[in-house]
Formats: structure tokens, sequence, C-alpha cells
């Protein structure tokens, strides 16, 4: 069908200039922005699901070295980085309407297939990689619908609605991994496949149901391309692909993109990691702490309880995903450039603060012990001073551009910052996470220092 076909079937909206008061549909723009937050959250579900299943493919019978989970853990965020290059260019192609749609199905494909193959310890590995790299459409996604959402609203409004959709749809990050530890353990869940048996040191082996974790999600996706399908409309912007790349020719573009790496970049990889990383210090990974593997698998340190993984990794991109929601609001009466330097400074000091618990000290149980809280309250930290600046380069964004290059600079920096999951793997397992955390606090540094001379002070150039 035709743009100009759809248009008169009710598809695309006539007209639509948010920023005038008397004809701005503000109930329709708040539908849009629950149903499309509504399959986002969706997306960074599928996105996020190999994290919660990575760590435990080893207990479940499978034998992948570190590096080969890391790897593993790293394909979404590469892929994803390489989908949002696409989808920030569809939403004045397809419109709102088909994007999340379609958006909505493809997130089935990845889902399903962790689903099925979780189940024996069977597949090669090639084929979970390709798993990992399609659940990376979910992080695509974002490119998309957050540029698709903005047309919707004023920009006095932007920096709330862009937060809630952001925040609220990073909330499927924390609610896979919190999630998955309790729908494994159902039974009566199980409708399709049959039971695991997994094993960790110095406990009983347990039956668990691991598909569980990826199909109760399935229902939902489709409910959420069948509501976009049925009550979403569509903005006409006047934007082919060539002139979306205009916004390269602005140094705005390229300063927002190394804040906002800083910000997501920083959240999403440590998302992806967090499990293995935990695990490769303090947990079953650490040869020091823990031989062998399974049943047979022996604790060396006496006295050391090994955490379970599943039962923190989710805290992380809660306390994230919580900042960014609670922190837009403020951004739109604020200003964002102030709450980006706030973001920065406070990395710098949080992951200082992490750094010695970056090698722990094996000698005791009570010195794991301590570098396991210090290790833990400093990641938790850098999940929320990331989440303050994935709220506050969200506001700045739509107030530096004007609105046709706003939506493209926001699914651009997104499909850059994308790339975190696949450079904070390939950073700790090739730097070691001492050195790639120390790259951190200078990156964050940079940023402070690029936000307050450009955006922050007072007579910046782009006041934000």
């Amino acid at each position: 069908m035709s743009t100009e076909a759809a248009r008169r079937n009710g598809e695309w909206l006539d007209a639509w200039d948010p920023e005038n008061e008397e004809t701005w549909d503000k109930g329709l723009a708040w539908k849009t922005l629950w149903i499309t937050t509504f399959s986002l959250f969706l997306a960074f579900v599928a996105w996020f699901l190999p994290s919660a299943l990575i760590p435990k493919l080893n207990p479940l019978g499978y034998s992948f070295s570190t590096s080969q989970l890391y790897w593993m853990a790293a394909m979404p965020g590469l892929s994803a980085g390489l989908f949002r290059l696409l989808w920030m260019v569809l939403p004045p192609v397809m419109g709102t309407r088909k994007m999340v749609a379609l958006t909505s199905l493809l997130l089935v494909f990845s889902t399903l297939g962790w689903g099925v193959r979780v189940q024996e310890p069977t597949a090669p590995y090639w084929e979970l990689m390709v798993l990992a790299f399609l659940a990376g459409i979910g992080g695509g996604a974002f490119s998309g619908f957050m540029p698709s959402t903005s047309y919707f609203f004023p920009k006095r409004k932007q920096g709330t609605a862009l937060g809630l959709q952001a925040g609220i749809g990073n909330f499927g990050v924390s609610a896979v991994q919190l999630l998955t530890p309790y729908l494994i353990g159902f039974s009566w869940l199980a409708f399709f496949g049959s039971h695991q048996t997994i094993s960790m040191p110095g406990k009983a082996p347990q039956d668990v149901w691991y598909q569980n974790a990826a199909f109760i999600w399935i229902p939902l996706m489709v409910l959420a391309a069948v509501l976009a399908w049925t009550m979403l409309k569509s903005v006409p912007i006047t934007a082919n692909i060539r002139q979306q790349f205009d916004i390269f020719s602005n140094v705005d573009t390229w300063l927002m993109t190394l804040l906002y790496i800083m910000t997501f970049g920083t959240f999403s990889g440590l998302a992806a990691q967090f499990g293995l990383l935990m695990a490769d210090l303090y947990g079953i990974s650490n040869p020091d702490i823990v031989s062998g593997t399974g049943a047979a698998a022996k604790v060396l340190v006496e006295g050391y309880d090994v955490p379970d993984v599943v039962k923190f990794v989710f805290l992380g991109p809660l306390i994230g995903a919580g900042a960014r929601v609670l922190f837009a609001p403020l951004t739109d009466r604020t200003g964002g450039a102030m709450w980006t330097v706030v973001s920065g400074v406070g990395l710098i000091a949080s992951i200082a603060f992490t750094l010695p618990a970056l090698t722990p000290d094996t000698t005791s149980a009570a010195t794991l012990d301590a570098g396991f809280d210090r290790f833990l309250w400093g990641m938790l930290a850098i999940f929320l001073f990331s989440g303050i600046g994935n709220a506050s380069t969200f506001k700045q964004m739509p107030m530096i551009f004007e609105k046709r290059q706003a939506g493209g600079v926001i699914g651009w920096t997104a499909a850059i910052a994308a790339f975190g999951p696949f450079f904070f793997g390939i950073g700790v397992t090739t730097l070691g996470p001492t050195t790639f955390y120390a790259i951190g606090i200078a990156w964050a540094v940079m940023c402070v220092a690029i936000t307050w001379m450009r955006y922050a002070r007072k007579g910046a150039p782009k006041p934000s």
C-alpha cells in the first residue's frame, strides 16, 4: 500500500504539530507512548534473555570456555548496534504503526530459539551464537522507537516522555534477569519440553525448566504486535534516508555520541556481562575459588558461600532503569546538561570505588566476602549514575537539534552506545577488568569536560 493510500485509510495522520497546544492530541500521544513502551520492554527482554541464560549453560551440561561465554554474551550487543543503524532510519519511512508491529513479531524468533536450545546441552556453539545475534533485534528496536515517540510530544515534554519510555523499556533487562530464577522452578509452566538438572557447588542437584524463561514472553510479544497494528498511527515526517544523514555534519552529533556511550554504553555493557563477571571473579568460574564443575565441584576457600549470580544480576539493570524513569521529569524542569555532569562525576567515583574489588583476595572467606560486597555496591552505583545520564542526555538532544534531526541523532547515538555489551565483553576478555575499568574512568573525565564546556556552564555554546 502506498503512503498516500495509507493516509486515506487512516494509518498516517494528515498533520501533526505537538507544539500547538490547541491542536495537539494529548490522548493519542500518550496512547502511542504506552503501547510502544510495552513493545520496547519486551524488546529489551529478548535482547537480554541470553545474558540471563548464558551463565547457566555450563551448569546445564554445556562445556564452553570462559572466552566463548564472554563472546556469546557480547554478540547481542554487536548485533544490536548494527540493527540500530537500520532501525534509526525506519520511523519516517515505515511509520510508527508498521515498525512497532513488525518489530514485536521479530522478537519471537530468538526468544523461541533460546527456549528450545536450553532444554538439552546439544546445540553447537555456532547455533547459539546465531541466536545471540538475533537477540540483538530487541536492542535495535530502541533506535526506531525513541525517535518515533519524540514526534508525538512537544519539546517541553520530551524529557519525561522519552525518559519514561526508555526507562520502562530498560526494566525489561532487570525483569528477565529477576524472573528467570523463579520461572525455571515452576513445572506447571513447562507446557513444552522436559526438565533439566542443574548442580551448584555444595548444593544438591535441582530439577529446573529453563525453557520457561523464554516461552513465557512469546504470547506478550504477539499481543504487542496486535496492539500496535490495531491502535497506533504514524506521523508524517519529511526526511528520506539521504536527508537523515545530514546529522553527521553537525559536531554536536559526535559529542552527544561520546556522552551516550558513557551513559547507555556503560548501562548496556554492564547489564549484559554483569553475571559472567561476577561468576568469573567471585563465583563458580574462578578456579581459585571453585574446582571442578557440576556435581563434582568443590569450594576451595573454607567457609565461603559461592554466590548464585542469577540472584544478583537483576539489581543493576533495575537501579539503572529506575534512575532513568525518576530523573527524566527533573531534566524537564532543570535541563539535561547539569545532570549529565552529575552522571559523569558519579561514574568516575563509583568506578574508582569498584577497581580494588576486581582483583579478588582468595586467602579467606572473610576477604572474599568483603571483596564481593565492595564489587556489588560499586557496580550498583555505576548502574545508578549511568541511568541518570541516560535520562539527561535524551533531554539534551531534542533541545540541541531541530525536530527532524533530533530523531536521527537519538537513533544514531543509541545505535553506537548499543555496542556496549560487545565492547565490554571484548575489553574485559582482552585487557582484563582492571585496565578496562580504568579506561572507563578516563572516558568519563573526558565526557564531563565536554558537557561542562559545551552544554552546562554559563554562556555555553549549546545550553541544554
